[in-house]
């Protein structure tokens, strides 16, 4: 009863309230208005305080209506000097909701008994977005009203769910997101969805979330940098520039020119970009990217194309750092939970940026047999000439069980430690078509702040590969993912489990290699 009274009280509010701040001059009015706005709003108030839902739950949905309630009738009082234009806006306001956000509303808690919640919401897989579990694509010629059927029979919203710039080089505009409360059957909806003749695709919108890693800040203490030419205090702490053999990548570059500077987007939890050692090299996507609570996306940055020679911190795959330049795209939350819609969106934005490479240190197991709308903004990328490199993942077991890192097109890159051997913890890429080894344990990188750390993962491992395909495409700029990968194995080193890691990264061989 409380969930059926919660959108009912809420538009009444809103509507007595924007009534009373209009005719606030006009004592009588003004006060049946104000009465009218105390009642619904203190029912609003016990529907939502009695309403099942967790604590985590309930605040924000109060806060997201306070917000509303707040502001709308401010942006009505407009036209409050005309009366016939602010009743028009009104009217026109509560449509809106009413087309918009009441259904909204009226999902926001469970309209069942707590008994039939804890047994509809077994249904309903824990690794999905809980705003959007289902990822459905239409087929060429239909519309969304012709699965409204489904839609409306349990209460269902469906909204786009992609936004390709260019809608003419893939068929991910046909992609809509449907949310599907706790209380509805899960199994049952997807089943009828997916027998609908309208649908093309299915899957679910699962959920990723950054595996836990060792974090340890240290000091940088100056050493003596003839081998590399360079003035970064950090070095020393870099073991993997002597495992990929850097001098003599730093040396081939002397005598080379790039054809271009090349981009190279780290879809992550954001960067930090006034970084002392990455200010320089980081170029701006979107202000909100600009930043890292949570630092997993600013370590990546600095492995991939932190300031060479700048006389602070770290080093990179350049001493002039005339061929890359950095830019983030936030596609994880400041904790590093991200969905397959907010990653797949991220791979959009970034080849529509005109990124080079796009730096994937995320993943997950996958649930369903394959993940199309992967594949699809995969091609998508290609398309715009990104290269694609994705962490293999840091559950000790096989790529191929793991998504994006299985998916047909990406560079999958895999950990290995101070003895190259596989990392304890990396996953193993022997049946993924395209497996590659680099450093990932003890990696010393940069974290929001101007401060350094060490962190280990597969994470790390996998912006050295998308560092190297950075400076190989500013050489190169028409090379594709093939031919790099190509290239990479060609060139790369035996590790002690070659089979299971893929071979090791050898820069300098590499760009002898183009």
């Amino acid at each position: 009863m409380f969930s059926s009274l919660y959108p009912i009280t809420f538009v009444l509010s809103l509507a007595a309230l924007s009534g009373w701040f209009y005719f606030r001059d006009d004592e009588q009015r003004s006060d049946f208005l104000r009465k009218l706005f105390l009642g619904s709003f203190t029912a609003f108030g016990v529907s939502w305080l009695m309403a099942e839902g967790q604590w985590a739950y309930k605040f924000p949905m109060l806060l997201r209506e306070m917000l509303v309630l707040g502001a709308l009738p401010v942006l009505l009082s407009v036209f409050r000097k005309n009366k016939w234009a602010y009743l028009v806006a009104l009217l026109g306001v509560l449509t809106g909701l009413r087309a918009f956000y009441f259904e909204k509303l009226k999902s926001s808690f469970p309209q069942a008994t707590v008994a039939e919640q804890k047994t509809a919401a077994t249904s309903t897989p824990t690794d999905l977005d809980p705003n959007g579990e289902l990822l459905i694509e239409i087929r060429e010629g239909a519309q969304l009203a012709d699965i409204q059927s489904v839609l409306g029979k349990y209460g269902l919203v469906a909204l786009p769910a992609f936004k390709p710039n260019d809608a003419t080089a893939t068929d991910l505009d046909d992609y809509f997101v449907v949310d599907v409360p706790a209380v509805q059957d899960f199994a049952k909806v997807k089943k009828e969805l997916a027998e609908l003749a309208a649908v093309e695709w299915l899957e679910e919108n699962e959920q990723m979330t950054l595996s836990p890693m060792e974090l340890e800040q240290m000091k940088t203490t100056p050493v003596a940098n003839k081998k590399y030419g360079i003035n970064d205090p950090g070095l020393g702490n870099l073991w993997g520039f002597d495992a990929m053999k850097m001098d003599e990548l730093y040396t081939i570059l002397k005598d080379k020119k790039p054809a271009k500077r090349a981009l190279i987007a780290i879809l992550d939890t954001g960067v930090d970009a006034n970084h002392e050692d990455l200010k320089a090299n980081f170029t701006s996507t979107k202000s909100g990217y600009d930043s890292d609570r949570a630092g997993h996306g600013t370590h990546c940055a600095g492995i991939a194309a932190a300031v060479s020679n700048n006389g602070v911190g770290v080093a990179s795959f350049s001493q002039t750092n005339d061929y890359v330049q950095v830019t983030s795209v936030k596609v994880l939350s400041d904790g590093g939970s991200g969905t397959q819609q907010s990653i797949i969106n991220g791979m959009l934005e970034a080849a529509d940026r005109g990124a080079d490479v796009l730096s994937l240190s995320l993943g997950g197991l996958s649930s369903d047999s394959r993940q199309r709308a992967y594949q699809k903004a995969l091609d998508y990328a290609n398309k715009k000439g990104c290269i694609v490199v994705v962490a293999a993942g840091n559950a000790n077991r096989n790529a191929k069980d793991f998504v994006p890192a299985n998916v047909d097109g990406v560079i999958t890159v895999s950990a290995v430690d101070t003895l190259l051997g596989r990392a304890s913890f990396s996953n193993m890429v022997p049946d993924v078509k395209m497996g590659i080894a680099a450093p990932g344990v003890k990696i010393y990188s940069t974290m929001p702040g101007s401060v350094y750390a060490t962190m280990n993962g597969t994470s790390m491992a996998t912006p050295y590969v998308a560092g190297l395909l950075g400076l190989m495409k500013s050489l190169k700029p028409d090379l594709n993912t093939k031919e790099a990968y190509d290239i990479l194995n060609e060139t790369g080193a035996e590790t002690k489990n070659t089979r299971e890691t893929g071979r090791l990264i050898q820069p300098g061989a590499a760009v002898r290699g183009l």
